[in-house]
């Protein structure tokens, strides 16, 4: 009898998936012939080839033409080496057929131009369009296609679809943008009774319906990123957010895949956040590799993680860095090595070819 969660032995049974990734494997704590790595915003900025794309389309372009945004993923997971290609796309997509316009204005990011503070307001967001959000799942089902033979190795390379959480997703969409103090947010959320479960619940069932699309289309796991979760303390989060979340996390099990939940700033939240259930807990590089394991349970596997700016770093410390995220990990099954965040502009190129690199020589020393 096995002793795995039920929940796993159906991800296997599904797909057969986990048997040709390590990716796959690491997320259900089996184990691998090495650590594997990929990164946060691995498709981004900080690469010319990238930047060349960005010359001609903007961000939202790209995101909505699936021919682009499959060959931005499949550029990057090919140039770095990495064990898995996240799909290129943005988290607030889901706007658009709730009925929520945004925009990406020139030093300021995503704005809302028309927030949503009222009960009226989440009462008119739309949840029956998810179709809307199809070219997402198209780009998908090409980088799948493309990346669908093994690679040398022997490995598959994963395939990461992915969503934001209710949480991060209501702070966007409450405050207009990103927020220091999101104050509108918690507002909402500590004084209409009301408004705040319905968003929770209108976000849920829109995020399920798009996941489900990516899985359809060929993602082996999905990212739940909750980038501003770390904003709330404890007694809010487990009031406030834990249920929503916990189960948008398991209807997504639910589609046949691991689930990994990533936040920012979340020290302080990672017991809660591994009653969510999710597969694998990814870790900012706030709180050391194995303390943060440990605070989530050794029944989770985690992501991380690697300081994002250590990368601007000399080699000597770059490699030590990575060295000490490795050890801290100990070899042990369910680790998938990460940044704490996602790459930002102006990062070498170069080092973050070798980090990926120094992961594989570490795997094999361990």
């Amino acid at each position: 009898m096995s002793n795995a969660p039920a929940h796993h032995i159906a991800f296997e049974q599904s797909a057969g998936i986990a048997a040709g990734s390590r990716f796959v494997r690491a997320c259900l704590r089996q184990p691998v012939d090495r650590t594997p790595v990929w990164l946060l915003r691995q498709a981004g900025r900080y690469m010319p080839e990238y930047m060349a794309v960005r010359k001609h389309h903007s961000l939202l372009d790209i995101c909505r033409t699936p021919e682009i945004a499959a060959e931005v993923t499949i550029t990057a997971a090919e140039r770095l080496g990495v064990d898995a290609a996240i799909i290129f796309a943005d988290l607030l997509l889901p706007f658009t057929p709730m009925g929520l316009e945004f925009e990406f204005l020139a030093g300021e990011g995503p704005v809302v131009h028309r927030p949503v503070r009222t009960a009226e307001q989440v009462r008119a967001l739309r949840t029956d369009r998810v179709d809307e959000l199809s070219y997402v799942a198209q780009a998908i089902e090409k980088v799948a296609r493309h990346f669908s033979a093994p690679r040398v190795d022997g490995d598959q390379l994963g395939i990461i679809g992915f969503c934001g959480a209710p949480f991060t997703l209501a702070s966007y969409m409450i405050e207009g943008g990103s927020s220091r103090n999101y104050v509108e947010t918690k507002k909402m959320m500590y004084g209409d009774g009301a408004a705040w479960p319905l968003l929770m619940e209108k976000l849920v069932t829109v995020l399920v319906g798009y996941a489900a699309q990516q899985v359809e289309a060929g993602a082996d796991v999905i990212q739940i990123f909750d980038s501003w979760v770390g904003a709330l303390c404890v007694a809010d989060y487990r009031r406030y957010v834990l249920p929503a979340t916990a189960e948008l996390v398991q209807r997504v099990q639910g589609l046949g895949v691991p689930v990994i939940y990533f936040g920012v700033d979340t020290a302080s939240l990672l017991p809660s956040m591994a009653e969510t259930r999710a597969d694998v807990i990814g870790l900012d590089w706030r709180v050391p590799l194995d303390e943060g394991w440990k605070a989530v349970g050794r029944g989770c596997a985690v992501q991380g993680n690697l300081d994002p700016i250590t990368l601007f770093a000399p080699d000597d410390v770059l490699r030590e860095r990575v060295r000490e995220v490795m050890t801290a990990a100990a070899g042990q099954p369910g680790h998938i090595f990460n940044l704490g965040h996602g790459i930002v502009p102006d990062t070498p190129v170069e080092s973050v070819i070798k980090v990926v690199e120094w992961v594989k020589e570490f795997s094999r020393h361990e």
